[in-house]
């Protein structure tokens, strides 16, 4: 594999990404911000939020949606530039809120790990599905520190990273939009999966923060590419059309800590585009 395509440095913390309108979107969550990259460089922060975790996705008519950790909500970008909230996460759990993905219908799947992080004893997490109007519902339990999550293309399945099971865990996506059928999509032995997207040819990309790579594997755990890094990888996104790039936010993680932000955006060539949802 080639020698990353440096996008962006000085990132404090990134996570998130994702591929909308012809841009690389992330969050830094130690600048509080969303960064939206431009393909030929540049960049400009759309909207601040004081929270960390903030992930993000889209609506389907393009409003950004801000998970609000610190006051667990999810927060709505409206065209006028002001933030709504869009809904209440508190009923559920009070405990930090992470990633979330949104379906062509306009629904969003979020999840908590279930336990305060890091410091505090493991217990299991949880997704929830948001729907247009604001309502929160539980739809899946019991899961190993819940982490990034995708979409099929055909809008059937929902993936979920379970960074502390070394695993992919899928489930049907109901005409109602509650989840069923649960099964391991994946093993990842020895992987802690962070953040992930699907690409045109069914595989799904992980990233991960101790190993330092982005590994590609299809449905039952075979490994078609290993991308390493110099540091670690957080989340990836791939990029859509021709000429695919996969996109990984990552940073410095563990040993002494940097005097200055590790933080930075790369790219690579991959060999599908990105598809299904984010």
């Amino acid at each position: 594999m080639s020698a990353p395509e440096v996008l962006m440095d000085g990132v404090v913390f990134g996570e998130s990404p994702r591929w909308h309108a012809g841009r690389l979107w992330f969050s830094d969550w130690g600048a509080n911000q969303v960064i939206a990259l431009g393909a030929a460089g540049g960049h400009e922060v759309v909207v601040s939020v004081p929270s960390f975790p903030m992930c993000i996705d889209f609506l389907p008519d393009g409003r950004l949606l801000v998970v609000d950790s610190a006051r667990r909500r999810i927060l709505r970008h409206e065209p006028d530039g002001s933030l709504v909230e869009h809904a209440d996460l508190s009923k559920i759990s009070e405990k930090p809120w992470n990633e979330i993905v949104v379906d062509d219908r306009g629904n969003a799947y979020v999840n908590t790990i279930g336990f305060d992080f890091p410091g505090g004893d493991f217990a299991p997490g949880l997704v929830v599905l948001v729907t247009p109007e604001g309502d929160v519902d539980e739809v899946a339990d019991n899961l190993a520190f819940p982490n990034g999550m995708a979409i099929s293309p055909d809008g059937a399945t929902l993936i979920v990273a379970e960074s502390y099971a070394n695993q992919l865990t899928a489930y049907g996506i109901g005409a109602d939009g509650r989840l069923g059928d649960r099964r391991v999509w994946a093993p990842t032995p020895g992987d802690h999966p962070d953040g992930i997207c699907m690409d045109t040819e069914g595989a799904v990309w992980y990233a991960d923060v101790g190993n330092q790579h982005c590994v590609r594997v299809r449905e039952g755990g075979d490994v078609l590419a290993t991308i390493d890094l110099d540091h670690g990888a957080f989340a990836c996104a791939l990029s859509r059309g021709e000429e695919p790039r996969l996109f990984v936010v990552g940073q410095a993680w563990g040993g002494p800590a940097p005097t200055q932000p590790s933080g930075r955006v790369v790219a690579f060539p991959a060999p599908a585009p990105g598809a299904g949802r984010p």
